[in-house]
Formats: structure tokens, C-alpha cells, sequence
């Protein structure tokens, strides 16, 4: 540092940097007025030259960004590219089958228009009793006017649930190479489509056809936790908080000169009755089950009791008969689903859950298998031939599953209290755990209560808890219809809206338009599609 002082630098630095060594001895030149300017070092050639170095640098980074820049933006283009063009393909390949589909449509329509003119009018012999096919003859036989209204009705309908119903097309479109007008006269049968959008606008509103009428409609403990119609549809059963196993006559009911509607059998029992059943084949007998977990059966007509069975150690909600005529199941809160022989007092097999069970099914055709829907937000499966594992275990509800219905022996649509149903298929269970529904539908209100489900000919009928019906297709999620219950005021007599009331209960009349369904201050009504 001495040597510095003295203008001594390291012989090296002469070497290695001598312009630099240069400007450092004229700055420590002990005259200051031989010093050199500021303006002299910022104009020196080594400074200038880093300057330059910088400034090359720096336009090198900024060429450098914006080549970063341009190799990002041709990566986006390149994917909105591959992405539209793959958009394109199935836009092409979409506008390609509603084309064929349009033709052949258009070709159809064409043809039964010419054989329209041709064809002799069949004699027409309907029963009374066949509800489904006197609706079927009503649709067919509607005036001009009514067909009119009809299809403006329709078109408002599609519209609205264009979107949905766009999907619901392509989904079942593209599972199959036949065009729609040609699959109408297939083996096969009608495009599955075709038929959902058929029985979707087959109706346009629920209709009341009878309001049943009982004495006891002020009292605060008729609320109707079960009701069914027997194998006939000549008789339906309701029971809940009032202890009571009521059966009315179902033609009786539609007469509407009554002031009101007495029960052509009542039950007294000792408990309130949450679910009821009738035998599908010995007409008089009713399985009940109640809040003690006691599952009963009864003969309505002799108005006694047959049997009684008692394991459960809670509250049992739900029974089901089998196709089996002494075969029953019955679930409780205590997690177990136990399987009853009607002759016997002790259960033939207990399936354990680790939740309560909320519902249990057998299918129609078969009394070998059985479902049931848990507080665990799943439905189970089984082979009754083994009862320690399920054959697959139903996941996709959020929340408590309420109701399972079999809409056949390979389907079944589940209710939960997370607002939803859903559509599952058990026709070829190639794992233990579904979780992919077919269908889910949405549009009622249930997130509390136990709110209803039934199913017939495809239609589903679920309850609300705005005091609604809702119907639903299996072919399509958004409802098809819905009918709102009003209350009578005790005082005016005029009908008002009571959205403090949730659906409770209510079951498709065999075969049928019509349903019944209760809320939950104990109104019954016979509602018919329309």
C-alpha cells in the first residue's frame, strides 16, 4: 500500500493492464491540477469500452426475452391449433350424425305420412283397469287444439333444457353406429334416446285426480313415513307418526262426491311405523317395521297380526319382500340388514354395516340379490348366497342415502340427502367399487328428510322439500315434471303455498301415469301425468 502511495504498482498490472494502470497514475499524480478530469474518466477507452460491453449484453438479454417470448407464443398457438382441429373433427363428426340423423328422421316422417293415408284404423279394446294403456290411447287420440298446446309446450321444454339435452344426444349417439330412423325399426328396438325424448315430452304437467280426505287431517301426528299400492293397484296402504296401518281402495278414493275418505281397513299398532310392504303374492299380508326396530306382518283383512320379529336393537327404517313370497329384509339403525323366513322367529343371515341402514331392495325378478343404501353416503350389493363380502359397493353420494329403487334387475337409482339421485348399472360388475353413475338428476330440494322414491316404466318420483313432486326420466337429469302441494286454510278454505311441508312419501300405481303421494302434514293425493 506504501508503494501505491508512491505511485509503485506491481510490474504485472503494467503488463497485464496498461491503460489501466495509465489513468491511475495520473489520478494519484501529486499535482491535482495534472489530475484528470471527470469528464476524462468517463471518456477513457477502457471505460467506454465496458460500456460497450454492457450495452451489447444487455441487447443481447432483450433478444434473448423476446426469442423466450415468441418460442411461448407459437407453443400456444401450436395448442390452440391441435385443439381446434381436434374441435373441428368432432364438430365434423357431430355434424355428420345429426345430418344422417336428420335424413333418416325426414325419410321416416315421409314414410308414415304415405301409409297413414293407407292403413285401416285397428279396433281399439281397452280395459278400464290398464291405466297405462288408456293413457297411451288419450295421447293418441288428443284434438287438434290439444296437440297444438302439446307442442308448444314441447318446444319450450326443449329449449330450456337444450343444453342438456345436446349431451344427452351426442352420449348416447356416439355408443352406437345405427341412425336414429333406422334403429325405430331394428332388432334392437328404439334408439335409447329416441325413446328417453319420447317419454320426456310424453306429458306436459301432473294433474290432480283425487285429494284424499280424512278425519283426522288437523291432527299435528299424520305425517305418512310409507305408502304403497298392492300388486294390483287396487289398494294402497299408508302408515307413520299416527301408529296406524290405513288401506284404501283406490277406485273408492277417486270418487270425488265424498266428503271423506274412510280406510277400508285400519291397523292400531303400538309404535310409529316408518316403512311398509305388501307380499307380492299372498294379496292380504303387509310387513311393517317401527321405531322399536320390531319388524311385524300382518293379514289387512282378518286385520290381525301373523308374526312378529324382533333382533333389531335400534329403530328399524326400512322392509322389502322378496319375489319370494316368505322370504323379507329388514334395516335398522343398529348397521345391520337381517333376512326374515315369514314362518320362522329367528333371522336366516344379519349383513353388517358399519353405518346405519337407511333402505333395503330386492329386485323383481330375482330373490337371490339384495341392495341396501347406508349413512356412510354408499349402497351395497349383494349375493345373499354369500353374505361376508358385497359384489360391489355403489360410491358417489356426499351425503346419507335415503331410498334405492330397482327400475329393473340391473338398475338402480339411489336417493340422498345431498339434493341428487343417481342411476347406477349392475349389468356387468366388473369391479367391487362403482363410482361412475350412469345418471345423476338434480333439480328437487332434499337435504334433511326422508323425502320419498318411486319408479315405473322409467319414470322416477321423488319427494321435495319445497313441498313438491318432482318426475324425472332415467334419460335425461333435469326433471320432467313437478306439482307443488298447496294447504287448505282451516279458516278461508282458499289453497295456499306451505313451504314449512316436505314430501314424505309416495309410489307409482302398477303400470300406470299415476301416483300417490303424501306430505308432511298427512295430505294424500292422487296425481296422474298428463
Amino acid at each position: 500500500m506504501s508503494n501505491l502511495r508512491h505511485r509503485i504498482f506491481p510490474p504485472q498490472l503494467h503488463f497485464k493492464w496498461p491503460r489501466e494502470v495509465f489513468l491511475l497514475l495520473r489520478s494519484l499524480h501529486p499535482d491535482p491540477t495534472s489530475r484528470p478530469k471527470i469528464d476524462e474518466v468517463l471518456q477513457s477507452e477502457f471505460l467506454n469500452e465496458l460500456k460497450e460491453n454492457l450495452d451489447e449484453r444487455q441487447v443481447a438479454i432483450e433478444l434473448e426475452e423476446k426469442v423466450v417470448e415468441q418460442e411461448m407464443l407459437l407453443e400456444f398457438l401450436l395448442m390452440m391449433q391441435k385443439r381446434k382441429q381436434e374441435a373441428a373433427h368432432y364438430l365434423q363428426r357431430d355434424v355428420s350424425l345429426l345430418s344422417s340423423d336428420v335424413q333418416e328422421v325426414s325419410n321416416l316422417q315421409a314414410s308414415i305420412r304415405i301409409k297413414r293415408g293407407f292403413e285401416p284404423s285397428s279396433s281399439i279394446n281397452i280395459s278400464q283397469n290398464d291405466e297405462f294403456s288408456s293413457s297411451v290411447y288419450r295421447k293418441r287420440n288428443r284434438t287438434p287444439e290439444e296437440n297444438q298446446e302439446n307442442a308448444v309446450t314441447n318446444s319450450s321444454r326443449l329449449m330450456k333444457n337444450f343444453k342438456k339435452l345436446e349431451s344427452a344426444y351426442f352420449s348416447t349417439r356416439n355408443k352406437s353406429s345405427i341412425p336414429i330412423g333406422k334403429q325405430m325399426f331394428s332388432n334392437r328396438g328404439m334408439h335409447p334416446f329416441l325413446e328417453g325424448l319420447s317419454k320426456y315430452l310424453s306429458y306436459s304437467r301432473l294433474k290432480v285426480k283425487a285429494d284424499l280426505k280424512q278425519g283426522d287431517l288437523l291432527n299435528s301426528t299424520s305425517l305418512v313415513y310409507s305408502l304403497r299400492f298392492d300388486r294390483d293397484g287396487e289398494f294402497f296402504a299408508t302408515a307413520g307418526v299416527n301408529k296406524k296401518i290405513k288401506v284404501f281402495e283406490y277406485d273408492s278414493i277417486l270418487n270425488e262426491n265424498q266428503d271423506i275418505h274412510f280406510p277400508i281397513v285400519e291397523v292400531p299398532t303400538r309404535s310409529m311405523i316408518s316403512s311398509i310392504c305388501w307380499n307380492p303374492y299372498i294379496k292380504s299380508q303387509i310387513a311393517s317395521c317401527n321405531f322399536e326396530g320390531v319388524v311385524q306382518v300382518w293379514d289387512v283383512t282378518q286385520n290381525r297380526l301373523c308374526v312378529e320379529l324382533r333382533e333389531h336393537e335400534r329403530r328399524a327404517w326400512s322392509v322389502d319382500f322378496a319375489t319370494d313370497p316368505k322370504l323379507l329384509a329388514s334395516g335398522s339403525d343398529d348397521g345391520s340388514l337381517k333376512l326374515w323366513n315369514i314362518n320362522q322367529r329367528a333371522s336366516l343371515g344379519t349383513i353388517k354395516s358399519r353405518a346405519n341402514v337407511c333402505c333395503v331392495q330386492f329386485p323383481s325378478e330375482s330373490s337371490n340379490y339384495i341392495a341396501f343404501g347406508s349413512a356412510d353416503h354408499q349402497v351395497y350389493y349383494y349375493d345373499l348366497r354369500n353374505l361376508s363380502t358385497p359384489l360391489c359397493t355403489l360410491i358417489g353420494h356426499q351425503k346419507t342415502v335415503s331410498h334405492i329403487k330397482f327400475i329393473d334387475s340391473t338398475t338402480l337409482v339411489s336417493s340422498s340427502t345431498d339434493n341428487t339421485l343417481k342411476l347406477w348399472d349392475l349389468s356387468t360388475i366388473t369391479s367391487q367399487v362403482i363410482d361412475s353413475p350412469l345418471q345423476s338428476f338434480t333439480g328437487h330440494t332434499n337435504v334433511k328428510n326422508f323425502v320419498g322414491l318411486s319408479v315405473s316404466e322409467g319414470y322416477i318420483a321423488t319427494g321435495s322439500e319445497t313441498n313438491e313432486v318432482y318426475i324425472y326420466h332415467k334419460a335425461f337429469p333435469m326433471p320432467a315434471l313437478s306439482y307443488k302441494f298447496s294447504t287448505t286454510d282451516p279458516i278461508t278454505g282458499n289453497e295456499v303455498d306451505d313451504n314449512e311441508q316436505f314430501m314424505s312419501s309416495l309410489c307409482w300405481r302398477n303400470r300406470s301415469s299415476t301416483l300417490v303421494a303424501a306430505n308432511s302434514k298427512g295430505n294424500i293425493k292422487v296425481l296422474e301425468m298428463v
